[in-house]
């Protein structure tokens, strides 16, 4: 072991802490969660301990055979921290939330192990060190998502493991294939590496699948909406940022400035920007709103990644763009689902029609909730401003260097190439820009139902809707969105730029006026579509009124469900079928020669010692026995096993 072990200790802490905590919660539930709150708070001050250790880094030989290594730059100690914070603030939010709520032991023993683990994949440095805590990660965030142990937790909670397994073994299928091609796994050595495609592809279809990007999103709304508020948190505001992770490591590593992987992973990116903001837009549930809104959310963070392989070595904007709407939307998200969670506990219920009118009266939760949505919406002095703007001015830069290449093409083919291609990236500004506008959209409706209209009759609240400690942790978080978006040059721009050196960006800088006219435009845009799209859509065919009451209409067609359409007939019944069908076909080839090979070998003998008179397959004496039979089973069972594992990856790459 050498190196800093400070990493060994940010990552062991929570698992160490969340395993005495569950001890503790034994005998006192009050004093369980104060040592969580202890837990958290500490890995928060040692998060800020280390920022004099960026560029260390530790190796820790021998760990599952290749060993495990860890390091720090100025991106993953931003994660790092915004990690620490925002499992600090929900963790003491949790206090209030749950108070009510059944195996609280279990629910802050996973939650602090899956403290350690994401830790662990942030602050990891090769792609196996990555590997290990990302699976270790998505198995103890699974009671995140089961907590409550309704039907539709258990459901929600099931897809989100079969999606988080599966996508987990075509990971380990990717990774063997790169170091097969590489020799390394080590992240800042796979720069310059020259890799197939296909590994490539294998490895980006399991941290996709945690990203939540089209079409593996299909655990996010139900996961997040089955979950308690602060675990959908930090569902939706970090353990998707650790799939983008991974996707960051082979885009500004093995696959940097590749136009190809850049057209691969774009495509994906506006299918699932746009997909997810219509499907906010139509939700009649607040947490599936939100849920459906991180779908579209990573959509656009996908689009910066994919911006900076078109760029190639001026993709400055499309890098540091990248990173503020990573950071900005994983504190939106906590802000937003905390709001959530204070309606919930409060009404015990999600559905719009239930909780009209709740916010009525209540300047804290209005305050927070404004602040949140101000940011999701990327409206200007705000923190989402910044990251939507950076990344929008990418694509219209690399659109004005395509208008170049139009101008300068010799010959027909050259002028339809690169005329189709910028005319593709106008489509794509148009798409960003609508979608940013349908997040405008279901903002308003989530801010008019909560806030301007009429509660419902049938609402049961408490008398004091939030205690005092979650009033501050609220507020201070909500602070946090304009205090970042007001001071773009002294907060902002030094994040991103102290965090572009991960994604191998270029040393210079440009300098932005995020407050002229250009910059203002697309802002403007977006927000002049969203209020357009709330009074022409969804006040004309997405509710009703009667007087003052107001109906939120459920219009999504439930065929439409790729989960149910797709995903379980494959998975639940064609994949076990079709697996079983093959390794009986295998097993009535292989069992004639396999039979005959053995008929040659010489038999076995089991012969039971005279003390031993507990095992009954044993004889007294010595007896001939044929296990000739035995081989082509187990063959089977293997195979059988073996095809079904290959017809997942299969039906992966063919999706």
């Amino acid at each position: 072991m050498k190196g800093n072990l400070v990493f060994l200790f940010l990552t062991l802490w929570p698992m160490f802490g969340g395993i005495v905590s569950y001890f503790i919660g034994r005998s006192s539930r009050k004093a369980r969660d104060y040592s969580a709150d202890f837990v958290c708070l500490v890995e928060l001050a040692a998060v800020f301990w280390c920022r004099k250790f960026i560029g260390d880094e530790l190796i820790v030989p021998g760990v599952c055979g290749l060993g495990i290594k860890f390091s720090l730059d100025g991106f993953r100690y931003i994660y790092a921290a915004i990690i620490a914070f925002m499992w600090a603030v929900t963790t003491m939010f949790s206090r209030e939330y749950l108070q009510h709520h059944h195996n609280r032991n279990r629910y802050y023993l996973y939650v602090l192990m899956t403290l350690g683990s994401i830790m662990g994949v942030f602050l990891s440095g090769d792609l196996y060190t990555t590997f290990i805590f990302f699976e270790m990660m998505s198995l103890f965030s699974y009671i995140m998502v089961v907590q409550d142990e309704t039907p539709e937790a258990q459901r929600a909670a099931q897809t989100y493991l079969a999606i988080a397994i599966i996508g987990g073994l075509v990971t380990l299928t990717g990774l063997i294939l790169l170091y097969a091609e590489t020799g390394t796994l080590d992240i800042a050595s796979l720069k310059g590496h020259k890799v197939s495609y296909v590994s490539g592809v294998l490895i980006f279809v399991g941290f996709a699948a945690k990203a939540a990007i089209f079409p593996s999103h299909i655990w996010l709304p139900t996961a997040h909406t089955a979950a308690p508020a602060p675990s959908s948190a930090l569902l939706s505001g970090l353990l998707t940022k650790s799939g983008l992770f991974g996707i960051l490591v082979l885009s500004a590593g093995p696959f940097l400035h590749d136009s190809l992987w850049g057209f691969m992973l774009l495509v994906l990116a506006i299918i699932t920007m746009v997909l997810g903001a219509v499907l906010a837009v139509f939700s009649v549930n607040i947490k599936r709103t939100l849920a459906c809104s991180s779908m579209s959310q990573l959509g656009f963070i996908l689009t910066g990644i994919a911006m900076q392989c078109f760029l190639g070595e001026e993709n400055d904007l499309a890098v540091r763009g990248t990173i503020l709407y990573m950071v900005g939307h994983s504190l939106v998200k906590l802000v937003l689902f905390l709001c959530a969670g204070v309606v919930h506990m409060n009404t015990h219920k999600l559905n719009l029609n239930d909780i009209r009118g709740f916010g009525r009266g209540k300047k804290c939760l209005m305050f927070a909730f404004v602040m949140g949505g101000l940011g999701l919406m990327g409206a200007p002095f705000w923190n989402g401003y910044l990251g939507k703007t950076l990344i929008h001015e990418a694509i219209v830069e690399h659109i004005h260097e395509l208008g170049h290449a139009v101008k300068g093409a010799t010959g027909s083919l050259a002028f339809m190439s690169a005329a189709g291609e910028s005319m593709m990236f106008e489509v794509c500004e148009w798409l960003f820009l609508i979608s940013g506008g349908l997040t405008t959209a279901y903002v308003i409706k989530l801010f008019i139902a909560l806030f301007v209209a009429s509660p419902t009759p049938k609402m049961h609240q408490k008398d004091v809707y939030i205690s005092r400690s979650n009033a501050l942790w609220l507020t201070l978080s909500a602070l946090l969105l304009p205090v970042i978006g007001m001071m773009p040059y002294s907060v902002g721009d030094k994040l991103s730029i102290v965090g572009a050196s991960f994604m191998n960006g270029p040393e210079h800088h440009h300098i932005i006026n995020y407050f002229s006219s250009e910059s203002l435009e697309g802002a403007i845009i977006s927000i002049g579509i969203g209020i357009a799209v709330y009074f022409l859509l969804i006040q004309n065919f997405l509710l009703e009124r009667d007087g003052n009451n107001i109906t939120y209409l459920d219009l999504w067609p439930e065929k439409l469900n790729i989960e149910n359409l797709l995903f379980r007939p494959v998975i639940g019944v064609i994949l076990p079928f079709c697996g079983a069908l093959f390794a009986r076909v295998v097993d009535l080839i292989t069992a004639g020669p396999v039979t005959l090979a053995l008929s040659n070998m010489s038999r076995i003998k089991f012969i039971r010692p005279p003390e031993d008179t507990d095992f009954g397959y044993y004889q007294d004496e010595a007896k001939n026995e044929t296990v000739s039979m035995l081989l082509p089973s187990s063959l089977a069972y293997g195979l059988m096993t073996f095809a079904i594992g290959l017809l997942f990856v299969i039906a992966f790459l063919m999706l």
